[in-house]
């Protein structure tokens, strides 16, 4: 099945027992004082343990104002050896090769986190955070080179065996390297050579600090996809000049802080789309690279190795979504495995929520808590829906020792998730159902499929405890004209049938209506989007939304904010914007996305009837697969 994945490598000493390599990614599972707890060490020893070769933990700062979040880990003080030495010791002894990546934010570094202007090459603020920044003078650079030097003798005493240079998006070093965000006139700007003398001291002194015989990699932004910044090309140059500087291996991604979506690319973008770069930088260069970027599937990654595009592979995010990846895969139990969908909720959770969250994994930085035991008093459960709760709470709940049985009343399980699939950029949702319907039958749930439950099923049935993941159904408001026949709902649309080209009207800009946008526009259908708050799609994910209202613009989607429509009519909508006058919106059909409303009366009378019953998902309240997936892991731990 695979051809070099699971193949040794050798890099300066060190064997690597395969080709998979978990990055440095964020956890943020840090306390604010930078201190290391026994929820990061448990994060990092569950990854090493799932098998990689590698793991390099997440990026460290080097000095106080190189910190982006007050969770982000510290490497700048003598006082920090002790908390990441015993990661290094949990990694190790899972059997994997224990890197550390160091790293300066730069101009991407928040204000209110440091409480002065974030450093920077020259005078231009980063384009996200916005704000003042503080031109590095000559003392400055220095004082960070030595940074570098000195936090890379606390990695080696730690007891780590690589470290990694964080070089890329867009932070300190990354914006010296480029047009784009370095514009000085002295010896560290201008042409390749100034742009990249930051680096290579940098360089220079870590390796001056940990000695010829230690490995150490440097991360770049190959590509950012900005005017004025690095191509493939341009990075090799670069490289040209950094490589001989004293790095060892290349890890090869994109991006930057005006270009976030090519740092942690969304579901929108192919597998693997980053793989092509390292390969030109591969065959271009005399050293080892590593490739990231959508790397979710190891058939994938196995093809990036065998076509010899890279020779290691890093999977961040699908050791996120299944930290046992690499041991279900080098087994060959690839319906055991629980695939990464990017739709970057870790991510977005340790910018809003200060700690890493995972949609397809509820127990990521959970894990110790969220250990699943065996029951000592096996109970008849019922799970009412077949949705992604209703999956994860019944599966769950059998491998406890509990006899489950799941009714569902359509023909098929997945619930919403099937819907949401017939988008063609959603389609790795399917993998999720799947994985849930491998686990259900492999923990031999009993599945009812085309089975409407009611009163009667649960008496004659006769359950201990019954969970109701019943979901829920479109909203339609009470307003004038919403019993029109040109009245459509999200359901309808995603119906699996290619839309008729028709002039289109869709009511509300949440998720589901830009979805329904895309998926129509995509479809040929001229569409308006209508939305009554300023901000279209202001709930998704900061990358998604903004690849997603890039493509509703460039399949010229019509938005129409604080706008709220008056009524209904079978040739369009009236609408009244801010100024209250009232506009007329031709169109031949209306798709209402303004919301959904539980399906939850069937909970009601159970409760009434005092049988011991809970409430999952959107039955609960509407809100998202995450949420239900979430509860269903809960209540599947504790009944």
């Amino acid at each position: 099945m695979f051809k070099k994945l699971f193949s040794p490598f050798h890099l300066k000493g060190l064997r690597l027992e395969n080709r998979i390599v978990m990055p440095g990614l964020a956890s943020f599972l840090i306390e604010d004082d930078g201190s290391v707890t026994e929820k990061t060490i448990e994060h990092y020893r569950m990854r090493a343990a799932g098998g990689p070769a590698m793991v390099i933990v997440e990026a460290h700062a080097v000095t106080p104002e190189a910190i982006v979040n007050p969770h982000q880990a510290q490497i700048y003080d003598d006082r920090f050896t002790e908390g990441i030495s015993k990661i290094a010791g949990v990694i190790k002894s899972e059997g994997a090769i224990a890197a550390l990546q160091i790293h300066h934010g730069g101009r991407q570094v928040p204000f209110r986190v440091i409480k002065q202007k974030p450093f920077a090459p020259s005078n231009l603020p980063c384009p996200t955070i916005r704000g003042d920044v503080e031109p590095l003078t000559h003392e400055g650079i220095q004082r960070i080179v030595q940074a570098f030097g000195d936090s890379a003798e606390r990695v080696v005493e730690a007891g780590f065996e690589m470290i990694e240079i964080h070089g890329a998006h867009g932070y300190l070093i990354n914006s010296f390297l480029s047009r784009f965000s370095n514009i000085r006139e002295d010896e560290y700007g201008g042409d390749i050579t100034g742009r990249a003398r930051f680096g290579v001291e940098i360089i220079r002194e870590v390796r001056k600090r940990i000695g010829d015989s230690f490995p150490l990699s440097f991360k770049i932004s190959a590509q950012e996809f900005v005017s004025e910044g690095l191509t493939t090309e341009e990075s090799i140059e670069l490289l040209k000049v950094l490589v001989p500087a004293g790095i060892d291996i290349v890890q090869v991604s994109a991006g930057n802080d005006a270009t976030p979506e090519w740092i942690c690319q969304p579901m929108f973008m192919e597998k693997a789309c980053l793989a092509d770069s390292a390969q030109k930088i591969k065959q271009a260069l005399d050293i080892p690279v590593m490739s990231v970027g959508r790397i979710n599937d190891p058939l994938v990654a196995d093809t990036i190795i065998s076509e010899e595009k890279a020779d290691l592979v890093c999977m961040g995010r699908g050791l996120l979504a299944d930290p046992e990846l690499p041991k279900k895969a080098k087994k060959g139990n690839l319906d055991d495995i629980r695939i990464c969908i990017a739709c970057n909720t870790c991510m977005e959770s340790i910018f809003r929520k200060g700690r890493i969250e995972c949609l397809v994994n509820p127990t990521l930085g959970r894990e110790k808590e969220m250990e699943i035991h065996p029951t000592d008093k096996p109970k008849r459960v019922m799970v009412v829906g077949g949705g992604p709760g209703g999956l994860e709470v019944a599966w769950i709940s059998a491998i406890r020792g509990h006899e489950v049985h799941l009714y569902e009343r359509e023909a098929a399980l997945g619930g919403q998730l099937n819907l949401a699939t017939v988008a063609d950029y959603k389609k790795e949702l399917l993998n999720l159902i799947s994985f849930q319907k491998s686990q259900l039958e492999k923990s031999d749930v009993r599945i009812h499929l085309n089975h409407e439950v009611t009163l009667d099923t649960i008496s004659e049935e006769s359950p201990d405890v019954v969970i109701f993941a019943t979901g829920s159904v479109p909203l339609l408001p009470p307003m004038p004209g919403i019993e029109k026949p040109n009245i459509l709902t999200s359901t309808e649309i995603f119906n699996g049938r290619k839309p008729d080209r028709k002039k289109t009207i869709v009511v509300g800009g949440g998720p589901t209506g830009c979805e329904v946008a895309q998926h129509l526009s995509a479809n040929g259908c001229p569409v308006t989007i209508v939305e009554l708050l300023p901000k279209i799609a202001g709930q998704l994910e900061s990358i998604t939304r903004k690849v997603l209202l890039g493509k509703l613009k460039a399949n010229n989607v019509q938005l129409m904010t604080e706008n709220k429509v008056a009524r209904i009519e079978e040739d369009g909508v009236f609408v009244i914007g801010t100024d209250e006058k009232e506009l007329f919106l031709e169109a031949e059909t209306v798709v209402m996305a303004v919301g959904n409303k539980p399906v939850n009366g069937l909970y009601e009378k159970i409760k009434a009837k005092g049988i011991t019953s809970y409430q999952i998902g959107d039955c609960l309240e509407p809100r998202s697969a995450k949420a239900a997936i979430y509860e269903g892991a809960v209540i599947g731990r504790t009944i």
